[in-house]
Parts: C-alpha cells; sequence; structure tokens
C-alpha cells in the first residue's frame, strides 16, 4: 500500500497568450469608449448624468430617515445639495460660453437651397437604335487533341 501520486490535483499551468491578441479587442473598443466621453462632454449630457447622481444620492439620503412618499417629494421640493448647486452653476457657465442664436432678420444664413427641378416632357417618338448583327468566327472542324506543339526555334 502505497501512498499514491496526486499529480492531477496540481493547477496546469496554461500557455501564455500572445500580447498582440489579448489587447485587440480593446483597441477597438477604445475610439468608440473616447468618441462617447468626448460626446458626452460636449452636448452637456455630462450635467444630466451629474444631475441624475445627485438626485439619486438625495433619495437615498431621505429614504434612510423617512418614508418613501416623502422622501421622493423632498428630492424635487426645490432645497438643491452642493452637487445641484455645482451642476446649476456648471449650466449656466457653459450658457454664457454658447454662441449667439441668430435672430430672425435678413442676414440669417442659407443652410440648404431647395429650388424644385424643371420638368421637361420627353418626345413621344422615339427611336431604337439600330443594332447590327455581328457574328463571331465559328471553327467549322473539330478541335485537335492533343493541341499541336509549338515548333522548336
Amino acid at each position: 500500500m502505497g501512498r499514491k501520486s496526486r499529480s492531477n490535483s496540481f493547477p496546469k499551468v496554461l500557455p501564455q497568450a500572445d500580447p498582440g491578441q489579448s489587447l485587440a479587442p480593446m483597441s477597438r473598443r477604445l475610439p468608440a469608449i473616447s468618441l462617447m466621453c468626448a460626446w458626452l462632454c460636449a452636448s452637456g449630457a455630462l450635467l444630466d448624468m451629474a444631475q441624475v447622481f445627485a438626485w439619486t444620492r438625495m433619495f437615498t439620503d431621505y429614504a434612510s430617515v423617512e418614508p418613501l412618499s416623502a422622501a421622493l417629494s423632498d428630492t424635487f421640493s426645490g432645497r438643491p445639495c452642493e452637487i445641484c448647486r455645482a451642476v446649476t452653476s456648471a449650466r449656466e457657465a457653459a450658457g454664457q460660453r454658447a454662441p449667439a442664436v441668430l435672430s430672425a432678420g435678413g442676414d440669417r444664413m442659407i443652410l440648404i437651397f431647395d429650388r424644385p427641378e424643371v420638368f421637361v416632357a420627353a418626345p413621344s417618338e422615339r427611336a431604337w437604335p439600330k443594332v447590327t448583327l455581328v457574328r463571331a468566327v465559328s471553327r467549322i472542324c473539330d478541335v485537335p487533341v492533343p493541341p499541336p506543339k509549338a515548333p522548336a526555334a
């Protein structure tokens, strides 16, 4: 009764993956993630996300000490928290830097020039172009099998 070796119980070492392959999915997603972040910042959606975060935080703080209906009404009662005030000031600062809206006067820029297409009726009698019959040269005799060899030069 000897002792059995338990070589199967040890963790097996997996072969190392190619480093180029492990980064391939991330390198494809990185431009999309960067573009999404830039769009969020440029469109002001980042401020919307911060406002939702502030409301969620206020609701959870109020819900820990009040019933849910009272917590919900207190969240939107008009008493802003620090994050809400920061978001409001950021929106006002972004509004001051926004470009001025063009007036309704005649100095507006025409972005699309729309003009109606002119309808021209084609003549009713059209003649098809004449087709000349063209025939390819056809072979009358059978093809030699095997094909003839070129003369040696």
